[in-house]
């Protein structure tokens, strides 16, 4: 799959357009770069095997032909708690000099719609102290189910995690 779409301000003159498109082998050394650049420490191997994994949607994002950013899905075959099986936002990382720049809306919203085609809802689990990462994926709909120190593998150091749900396009959520 080669799609990209424009995104904010493509056609705005002054204003480099963002366009996402799904992520390849050939683009691990600029996420390497973008989670070096933000303090980070994604796992390689996991993304390598994330972009190889039909079930499984991982995007970068660019401006002006350079990776700006990138995100994935998960998918979870088992419930943990409040948490349900289904398919979930993952980590999203947004280069330091590409932030406030529409970058993370645009990586968000291809994932929603990658999901949307898959599944009635979808949960994204976050650190209740990260408010701009909850103040931007309630543009979405996304509402608070449950807080706990934890969430299928993730562990929340320094406080609790948050577990957000929202539903999909008119497509009758599960519970």
């Amino acid at each position: 799959m080669t799609r990209s779409r424009s995104i904010a301000g493509g056609d705005t003159p002054g204003r480099s357009s963002i366009r996402v498109r799904p992520a390849g082998e050939d683009d691990l050394a600029s996420i390497a770069g973008i989670e070096r650049r933000a303090a980070r420490g994604a796992n390689l191997d996991q993304v390598r095997l994330a972009i190889a994994d039909p079930g499984r949607f991982v995007v970068v994002a660019t401006i002006d032909d350079a990776v700006a950013g990138w995100a994935k899905t998960h998918w979870w075959p088992y419930s943990d708690g409040p948490a349900p099986v289904g398919h979930y936002l993952g980590g999203i990382t947004v280069d330091p000099e590409a932030r406030r720049r529409g970058v993370g809306a645009a990586l968000t919203q291809a994932r929603m719609d990658w999901v949307s085609g898959r599944a009635s809802f979808v949960c994204y689990v976050v650190n209740a102290t990260n408010a701009a990462s909850i103040a931007l994926h309630r543009r979405w709909g996304f509402h608070e189910v449950a807080r706990a120190t934890s969430f299928h593998t993730i562990q929340f150091t320094g406080g609790s995690g948050v577990l957000l749900r929202a539903g999909l396009d008119g497509m009758p959520q599960e519970a």
